[in-house]
């Protein structure tokens, strides 16, 4: 008897998602990746595997959007640093189904940019579903999965708490998420409105789906922290008064009082830091909290790493966030068309490795 035929994947960009995407696309029974679009002209026209150390693949990367659109496939995995609409409505309206970890997690369908990409993937009858992990997960579908315990729930939180040293993307960190200039850029800078379109999307389906009746305007909070003496940080230095941390807090309010919150924890270690943030004793971690009868808490360990030069050759953050996406390719493939979010979608899993799948030779 014949296999099914496995559905053809496009991975969109080969930073540190990308290359976590392509390799859970190798590993999976349902998946093959047919093709790959790349930021860099170096890259343009060479085999994917060979500038990746995964081995020749047989696929070729190109950075040219008309090359991606005529390439036959059921889905890309979009997955550039910053999400450009028109670029996702070109992918939708050649035919494919896109899954991304940068947005649409949870979309207003009132704001006129989410409305065109649910109408061109409406109109082409294919599929987007936002993911990742934080948000995109952690956030929103493991925080309503365990409300399900408790009743007459008061708080629900989801927070991360991260030692960002081990983010292996410098020019990010500096020029983007602000670390190393003075609290003032930080706090102008582009961080904020990036993360709170997708936190914000994720308090919102708490609310929408628990039936809190909160206030109109979700409350962001930023607040950072320097360093009181020079901080070794191998990509640039962080010097004494330079920004060292970040706290960003998103909070959906009822009469005032908040009921949800999503919190980001980013610092530069736990040493000289003012004010004096530190991890809390516990580590790296994720955690949700929902505050109910009873008050239930859930921990995430194992995707921070346990040390920096780990976190810097591979962060398992972020290959969760690649891995959260790939997995929901056959369930966004078999969905009717639009924007699904987990709310959609049945519950979708992981994959064995190939040797402990049903129908491998045992040996």
């Amino acid at each position: 008897m014949s296999s099914p035929t496995k559905l053809r994947v496009i991975q969109w960009a080969t930073g540190g998602v990308g290359r976590a995407a392509i390799e859970c696309v190798l590993n999976h029974p349902q998946l093959e990746l047919v093709g790959c679009w790349v930021h860099s002209a170096e890259k343009d026209g060479r085999d994917v595997g060979e500038f990746l150390g995964l081995g020749e693949l047989g696929v070729t990367a190109t950075n040219s959007l008309d090359d991606v659109l005529a390439t036959e496939a059921d889905c890309v995995v979009y997955s550039p640093l910053i999400p450009n609409d028109d670029e996702v409505v070109a992918i939708l309206r050649s035919g494919k189904n896109v899954v991304t970890p940068v947005g649409w997690v949870y979309p207003d369908p009132g704001n006129p940019r989410h409305r065109a990409v649910a109408d061109a993937a409406a109109e082409a009858g294919v599929t987007l579903h936002g993911s990742g992990i934080h948000p995109g997960g952690i956030t929103e579908r493991f925080p309503l999965m365990l409300s399900g315990l408790s009743s007459a729930v008061t708080h629900i939180r989801a927070e991360e708490f991260s030692d960002i040293r081990t983010y292996n993307a410098p020019d990010v960190v500096r020029h983007i998420m602000g670390f190393g200039g003075t609290p003032e850029e930080a706090m102008q800078g582009p961080m904020a409105s990036l993360l709170e379109a997708g936190f914000k999307q994720s308090v919102r389906m708490i609310a929408d789906h628990m039936g809190f009746r909160i206030d109109p305007n979700v409350r962001t909070i930023q607040d950072v922290a320097v360093a009181t003496a020079d901080i070794d940080y191998a990509p640039f230095p962080i010097t004494t008064g330079a920004v060292a941390a970040r706290r960003f807090r998103w909070q959906a309010l009822v009469d005032g009082e908040p009921v949800i919150t999503a919190a980001v924890n980013w610092l530069m270690g736990e040493e000289n830091l003012d004010p004096a943030w530190d991890f809390g004793g516990r580590g790296e971690r994720f955690e949700v909290e929902i505050t109910g009868e009873p008050t239930v808490s859930l921990t995430f360990k194992g995707l921070q790493p346990e040390t920096i030069a780990e976190g810097l050759v591979k962060n398992p953050g972020v290959v969760a966030t690649a891995n959260h996406c790939v997995n929901a390719i056959p369930d966004v493939c078999a969905a009717d068309p639009g924007i699904k979010t987990y709310l959609d979608l049945p519950l979708f899993a992981g994959r064995p490795a190939p040797k402990l799948a049903a129908g491998a030779s045992a040996r």
